[in-house]
C-alpha cells in the first residue's frame, strides 16, 4: 500500500464496529449495470451533472434532501464539510476540481457535447440504501427527465 492510501472499505468496517454495529456496510453493488449505449452522439446530447455535493446555502446545508441549481454561472462554492473526503490531503475550495460545469460549458462552446443542462442536481451522501433506490434516485431521473436530458455525469465527493 502507497504511504498516503485511505483504506476506505477497510476503515469504514472498522468505524461502524467500533460503534456497536455487528453487521458491515454492504456497499450497493449491481450484477446487471443500468447503462446504456447513447441513442445519437455526444455532440447532440444534452449533459447534466449529479453530485453529493450540496449547494452551499442554508437550506443546502441543513436538508438531506435533492436540489436542483443553475448550471451558469458555476458557484462559487459547494457545501462539502459533512463528506467524507480526505480532508487532511486535499481541501474543496476549487469547486472546479469536483464540479465540472465549467468544463462542460467550455465542451458545448467547443462542439463536443450538444448542450449543458440549464441546472445539475445534489443529491446527499445516504447511508439508506433503500432512501436512495427509492426516494432520492427517482426524484433525480424525474428531474433528468424534467430537463430532457441525454447523459448524466455522477460524481461523488
Amino acid at each position: 500500500m502507497i504511504e498516503n492510501d485511505v483504506p476506505y472499505m477497510k476503515r469504514t468496517r472498522d468505524f461502524y464496529r467500533a460503534q456497536g454495529y455487528d453487521k458491515d456496510y454492504k456497499w450497493a453493488h449491481y450484477d446487471d449495470v443500468p447503462f446504456h449505449h447513447l441513442q445519437k452522439p455526444l455532440r447532440e446530447c444534452k449533459v447534466a451533472v449529479v453530485t453529493t455535493a450540496m449547494p452551499d446555502t442554508e437550506a443546502g446545508r441543513a436538508q438531506r434532501q435533492v436540489h436542483s441549481c443553475p448550471s451558469q454561472p458555476t458557484p462559487d462554492s459547494m457545501y462539502t464539510d459533512e463528506l467524507s473526503w480526505h480532508k487532511a490531503m486535499t481541501h474543496t475550495n476549487d469547486v472546479a476540481s469536483f464540479l465540472p460545469l465549467t468544463q462542460l460549458k467550455r465542451c458545448e462552446e467547443e462542439g463536443l457535447i450538444g448542450e449543458l443542462a440549464e441546472r445539475f442536481h445534489s443529491i446527499p451522501t445516504e447511508y439508506s440504501q433503500r432512501n436512495t433506490m427509492e426516494n432520492d434516485a427517482p426524484e433525480i431521473l424525474a428531474r433528468c427527465q424534467q430537463d430532457t436530458v441525454d447523459v448524466v455525469i455522477l460524481v461523488p465527493l
